[in-house]
């Protein structure tokens, strides 16, 4: 029986928070309006100028195709070989990278995750789309068949030549105000003018407190403890309150009414995981913002760690995070995860981990060298607590 006005829509599926992706990821740039050689040449340009702080992708189409004399003098071309041999795919070690052949078509949630580790994706606007668009004006290519794909230009190129821009982008552009205009051969400029198009475009910075431990070898709940004025919850949310505009207290569902007051909880969703959980769960209600993660029993940490470790956020990596001074390994619980880690977090899980730190060791992040070693101490046994009650103290 359909539904009557008054009575509400089921729906079969939650509603969860989904990602900002693109066609191919977070930030991409489709260039159009030159010859596709033109598009690639500006690309190899600009590589030297963007790399290594960002990692960029590029993509594009075979334009030998259906060429067979072209296709034959491209070695390493697998597709063709892989159809032919009834492969459906196939990876090939080629020592300077991978190569990875498909002859299922991709869809579009697959794209973004091919490319979930390239902070920036920069796409041949000729034969495909994204989200936002640099346009090159130049009379080989007009424009006036294109406006469609022109739905948020961010940047104009002249080439050789162009002194003015075509009266059809004018009109197209309407009332909003201009994009900058470069020339196509001012390389430096377009390639500063994509950094900081990068960095504007930097995921906020929220603050997570893991306070959902079972605390099982401290035998007390290591939240509640007080090496400070406050309890570990409220002393490490303080800390985090002078770098994140927002800060939530990662509990389990049973322990959300027990926070003291002034803190927020965010009840982990994913249960059962130890700090996995609490960051997953961060991301499922925010999947479009970037999380510092603290764990509450880390009573040595300090403003001049944290300082450290925003100031030397890279926002281009899955995740900035400071190597432990015991192991070597990064220390996933003092860690700024950016968003495209998410998926990455998630995958792991898929394959049946659940330590955030293998994650970590998997992934391209920016891995620093802590300030203070010592502040990344924690406490999970009585007789830890009892010898840092006495240090602090002192």
């Amino acid at each position: 029986m359909p539904a009557t006005n008054s009575e509400p829509l089921k729906t079969k599926h939650a509603a969860l928070a989904r990602p900002d992706i693109g066609e191919f990821g977070r930030h991409e740039l489709a260039i159009l309006g030159a010859p596709c050689a033109d598009i690639q040449a500006l690309v190899a340009r600009l590589l030297p100028h963007l790399a290594p702080a960002l990692r960029v992708a590029y993509v594009d189409a075979d334009h030998g195709a259906g060429d067979a004399a072209e296709t034959a003098e491209t070695p390493g071309s697998a597709v063709p070989q892989v159809a032919e041999n009834g492969l459906a795919a196939e990876l090939v070690d080629k020592i300077t990278h991978r190569q990875l052949s498909l002859t299922r078509a991709l869809d579009k949630f697959s794209q973004p995750e091919l490319l979930a580790h390239e902070s920036v994706v920069l796409v041949n606007g000729n034969h495909f789309r994204a989200r936002q668009q640099v346009v090159i004006v130049d009379p080989r290519k007009p424009l006036d068949r294109k406006l469609d794909r022109l739905t948020d230009v961010r940047l104009i190129l002249l080439a050789d030549g162009q002194t003015d821009l075509p009266a059809v982008l004018i009109e197209h552009l309407g009332a909003a105000p201009r994009p900058p205009v470069l020339r196509l051969a001012d390389t430096a400029g377009t390639a500063a003018f994509i950094r900081q198009w990068y960095l504007l475009a930097a995921p906020v910075l929220r603050g997570l407190v893991l306070a959902g431990g079972r605390s099982e070898r401290m035998q007390t709940d290591k939240g509640a403890l007080h090496y400070h004025a406050l309890d570990q919850r409220q002393h490490t949310a303080a800390l985090l309150g002078e770098f994140c505009p927002d800060v939530r207290v990662s509990v389990r569902p049973d322990q959300a009414a027990d926070l003291p007051a002034g803190l927020t909880a965010l009840p982990d969703t994913f249960l059962n995981l130890g700090p996995l959980g609490g960051v997953l769960s961060a991301f499922q209600a925010d999947p479009n913002t970037a999380w510092l993660v603290l764990a509450c029993d880390l009573p040595f940490l300090t403003r001049t760690t944290l300082a450290f470790l925003v100031a030397h956020r890279q926002a281009g990596r899955l995740a900035t995070a400071l190597r432990s001074p015991w192991n070597g390994f990064p220390e996933p619980l003092v860690t700024i995860w950016e968003p495209r880690s998410y998926g990455q977090l998630l995958r792991f899980l898929g394959l049946g981990y659940s330590c955030p730190r293998k994650a970590l060791i998997n992934s391209d992040i920016e891995l620093l060298n802590p300030p203070v070693p010592a502040e990344l101490r924690n406490v999970n046994t009585p007789e830890e607590r009892a010898a840092a009650e006495r240090e602090l103290t002192r």
